[in-house]
């Protein structure tokens, strides 16, 4: 029969495994940093992009799941926006939520 402190040690190793795993609402380690790396690309991708104003549009990115909000010109922009996000290495899908400006702004 294993002592205490090994049981113990088991323990502390079985919580902190636990600890940088996913759950349906949280992210591992892992996910965290490719999705902050994700995000990274995208607006890089953005201010690459002459279409795109990427001051105006912020990105978050979940899983894999990037998603735009933000405000845009024209509709135009707003597709290019989703395109280009969609093109990057990495990315699930793309959740728009980019609004057009208001005329006249």
């Amino acid at each position: 029969m294993p002592n205490s402190s090994f049981r113990v040690a088991i323990a502390a190793a079985a919580l902190i495994v636990a600890a940088c795993g996913s759950t349906p609402t949280t992210k591992s380690t892992g996910e965290y940093f490719d999705d902050a790396a994700i995000t990274v690309k995208v607006k890089a991708a953005f201010v690459e992009d002459k279409q795109v104003k990427a001051n105006d549009i912020a990105v978050d990115t979940y899983k894999g799941t990037v998603q735009l909000s933000g405000c845009a010109d024209n509709r135009a922009e707003i597709d290019r926006a989703v395109q280009v996000a969609s093109n990057i290495a990495g990315v699930k899908a793309v959740r728009n939520e980019i609004q057009l400006k208001p005329a006249g702004n």
